[in-house]
């Protein structure tokens, strides 16, 4: 990695101007705090706890090297995601980076599948929590009481979310703060003070594959790391909001890779070492086994105080998530490229947030809630499935429209550069993506075609439905932002940069 040489650093504003945006944001959002909000929307304290049995049954304890493996391919696509965002520090990321790259209807179909999948993952996320906010206040989990606290969840992100970019930066400096201690602290003291079990038991299958291949069996577990991944793409979806965006979002995607990495492998790897019956975890015969491992580690105390730091983790991330998804929506808005544009770009004059694009964030998964209240059990880990696999082919189709740009001559303008290891590091991370979307989309063996084939069910409903818009209603048509550009704009930000011409209005056209 290297730095693009230059004589002349662009400021914020003048990079801005040249890409064809006015600076209308406060640029508020430290590089820390900007890793604090990729962080908490990753949250690998929600992504252990929320998969850990499931894996555990699956896979067995070797299922702890998905978190290596998906983490490995993952920091391959921040950095191809760091070259992307060094040069368009704009917000809404994977919509305006597709569009820059390849051209509106690509971008938009990618958006689409993209916007819904975070949604998705709204709703998913604030379920989990209620589990959390239920013990803490002693309640029975019950179908009321997980729809009652995940809508209380979502509106308070919401209240939170409406205050402006400082209040966002704060709660999510207290989430990593909460995830620290939640994922780090508690994950060193069960393997120190309450390991049970010899650390060989990672190579262990524990005979979860039965007369079969173990190669099932582990491929099966791919979840556990597949949804703990994502959210480092929230560091460039509020780039505007960021000062010096170009030179630390690419750092804070990697930081929250790396980062959360290392926090998951003690997470996962504490709960079992110190898991009391690690057969009936395996077994499947123990569906919720955090609480029980804690309780016997931590104590009444302990396993309390460990309830407040997880509840403060899982609302920092709704919290995050609607931050991330409001600002895609007003990046969508602002290019006139959905419908009722016009009100969904519509910033507050105080606080400088998209308030009307975070209503939004909040109103459809409170109806996805519902859904979920009146459908079948175990509902919510197929929309968890299906909103793993959307943000998959979203990043993805990044990926791959960088690497069409890098065939066609593209070299990367922005601060932050790969220099010439960018089109193996591109092509590895393609392949990477390729193979996570078909353990993804892989069915299931229940017996039921509608359960087994669900994720692509969901998947090909939300891109049927934004081809049938997209070709009936043309609103690429009303969008006249640039496009399509990748190579125009390199150039021009380097000439800018030796000070041989002036900030254009708006960005050129490939």
């Amino acid at each position: 990695m290297s730095a693009e040489p230059s004589s002349t650093h662009l400021g914020d504003g003048e990079h801005l101007a040249v890409l064809g945006y006015e600076d209308s944001f406060n640029r508020s959002m430290t590089l820390w705090a900007n890793f604090a909000l990729g962080f908490t929307y990753l949250s690998p304290l929600v992504g252990v706890y929320s998969l850990f049995a499931v894996a555990m049954a699956t896979g067995g304890p070797p299922s702890i090297w998905w978190i290596v493996i998906v983490g490995a391919g993952q920091l391959l696509v921040s950095l191809v995601f760091g070259e992307v965002v060094s040069q368009y520090p704009i917000h809404g990321g994977i919509y305006p980076w597709a569009r820059r790259l390849w051209g509106r209807r690509y971008a938009w179909m990618a958006a689409w599948v993209y916007i819904w999948a975070m949604i998705v993952t709204i709703t998913a996320v604030a379920g989990y929590g209620s589990g959390f906010l239920a013990s803490l206040f002693g309640m029975p989990v019950t179908k009321e009481s997980t729809l009652g606290l995940t809508v209380l969840l979502l509106v308070v992100a919401l209240a939170l979310n409406f205050t402006g970019t400082k209040t966002l930066a704060t709660v999510a400096r207290i989430g990593l703060g909460a995830e620290l201690i939640g994922v780090i602290a508690v994950g060193l003291y069960l393997l120190i003070f309450e390991r049970k079990h010899p650390f060989s038991v990672f190579f262990d299958t524990m005979g979860v594959q039965g007369d079969g291949s173990y190669v099932a069996a582990f491929l099966g577990a791919a979840l556990a790391g597949l949804f703990l991944f994502y959210g480092f793409e929230a560091c460039g979806d509020v780039a505007e909001e960021v000062a010096d965006p170009a030179r630390r979002i690419p750092k804070a995607m990697m930081m929250t890779i790396l980062v959360g990495g290392v926090s998951a492998l003690f997470a996962f790897g504490g709960y079992v070492l110190a898991a009391p019956d690690l057969e009936k975890i395996v077994s499947g015969k123990d569906a919720d086994p955090i609480p029980g491992i804690l309780q016997s580690a931590l104590g009444t105390v302990g396993a309390k105080i460990f309830l407040v730091v997880a509840v403060t983790a899982f609302l920092s991330c709704v919290l995050s998530l609607q931050a991330a998804a409001s600002r895609l929506l007003f990046s969508f808005a602002r290019d006139g490229m959905i419908p009722a544009h016009r009100w969904l770009a519509r910033v507050s004059p105080r606080t400088k947030v998209p308030v009307n694009a975070l209503i939004v964030a909040c109103s459809i998964p409170v109806v996805i809630t519902l859904i979920v209240y009146v459908g079948p059990d175990g509902l919510i880990t197929q929309v968890t499935a299906f909103a793993v696999l959307g943000i998959y082919v979203a990043f993805q189709s990044v990926v791959l429209a960088s690497l069409r740009q890098r065939v066609k001559g593209w070299r990367p303008a922005g601060p932050f550069s790969l220099g010439g290891a960018g089109l193996v590091i591109n092509i590895v991370a393609l392949a990477y993506g390729v193979f996570a979307m078909v353990l993804l989309a892989w069915p299931t063996a229940t017996g039921n075609p509608f359960n087994d084939w669900i994720v692509l069910i969901g998947l090909g409903i939300v891109a049927g439905a934004g081809l049938l818009y997209l070709f009936l209603a043309r609103p690429d048509r009303s969008s006249d932002a640039p496009e399509g550009d990748a190579i125009r704009v390199a150039q021009l930000l380097r000439e800018r940069r030796a000070g041989n011409v002036p900030a254009p209005t708006e960005a050129p056209r490939a």
